[in-house]
């Protein structure tokens, strides 16, 4: 199966407040990512991160990642530089790209950090699975709403867990109910 996510910002203790997540500290944060992600990813799986894994992280980087059920693979964000110069980290992933076109299930994505207006192949249906905007919803946001088969794969809408193309899509959706009415 292939799941996806974005933007754990795992030590990043302001990421609790502005994206009002539901644990009490960084500590239960990670602890709970771990958990459940665990519970629903196994070894045979692949998981494309859509970057920032980390923020102001005071572990080392790949104890962290080793402790991850599945495949990896990174899609780097604008925080990533920690795992980007540290070789145990770069060595916890199948691969690391910038920019990324998969097949999942006969469906074309382009997998990015940050969302992108036009996408390989978006006039022919393919998919773009973004991260970096988290809960915001600024115009470029709204933009993104508006657009066919572009998901926010943050963490923060999606349960913290790592999701499948359907799930992304379902949640997008009911993310999108929530700031639109």
């Amino acid at each position: 199966m292939i799941f996806y996510i974005s933007d754990l910002h795992i030590g990043h203790k302001a990421a609790l407040r502005f994206d009002e997540r539901p644990f009490a500290d960084i500590q239960e944060m990670e602890h709970e990512i771990i958990r459940r992600w665990n519970e629903r990813v196994t070894a045979e799986d692949d998981v494309y991160i859509l970057g920032n894994v980390f923020y102001r992280y005071q572990g080392k980087p790949a104890e962290f990642l080793r402790q991850l059920s599945g495949r990896l693979h990174l899609i780097t964000g604008n925080h990533d530089y920690c795992i980007l110069k540290d070789e145990e980290a770069l060595s916890c992933f199948v691969s690391v790209d910038r920019l990324k076109m998969i097949t999942d299930n006969e469906r074309h994505v382009v997998l990015c950090h940050y969302p992108l207006i036009v996408w390989n192949m978006k006039h022919f249906g393919s998919y773009h699975v973004y991260g970096h905007v988290h809960r915001n919803v600024g115009e470029e946001v709204l933009f993104m709403m508006k657009q066919e088969k572009a998901y926010n794969a943050g963490c923060m809408i999606n349960g913290y867990v790592p999701c499948t193309l359907e799930e992304l899509e379902q949640n997008n959706r009911i993310f999108q109910e929530s700031v639109l009415g």
